[in-house]
């Protein structure tokens, strides 16, 4: 089962004359959860990353491109970084994307993209407001 993101054909300076959509995996894959639990780890003990992954067990929202970036306060990562230039590849060939793991963080306001930054970057390249499945604590 899987989910279709923007559907609307998007002509930009990265992708020009892009015309496709962007597909997703109806859940995350489950490599990811170790991943956002490594990354999470970084950030905070061991015991609330473990809790936040936890909880990232829970449904699937929706969030669009250019508001998880504005939350996040993360900058935009261009294809001469191999793994968005992987998932841009992706995209550009009708795989499907696994939905990002994100994390809110109360004490500095800021959106934690736990899991699927390099995806959030390739998706950005080809729309902006492209919505975006996310599992969000």
């Amino acid at each position: 089962m899987s989910r279709t993101g923007s559907s609307k054909g998007v002509d930009n300076k990265t992708v020009p004359g892009w015309k496709g959509t962007i597909g997703w995996l109806a859940t995350p894959q489950n490599h990811d959860y170790p991943a956002a639990n490594s990354y999470l780890r970084l950030l905070f003990d061991e015991s609330s990353a473990a809790r936040f992954v936890k909880r990232l067990l829970n449904e699937v929202t929706e969030f669009k491109a250019k508001d998880i970036f504005r939350a996040s306060g993360h900058s935009l990562l261009g294809v001469s970084n191999s793994h968005v230039k992987k998932d841009k590849q992706k995209i550009e060939h009708g795989q499907e994307l696994s939905p990002l793991l994100l994390v809110r963080d109360t004490r500095t306001s800021k959106l934690i993209i736990a899991d699927g930054y390099h995806r959030l970057c390739a998706v950005y390249m080809f729309d902006e407001d492209a919505v975006i499945p996310c599992k969000i604590v």
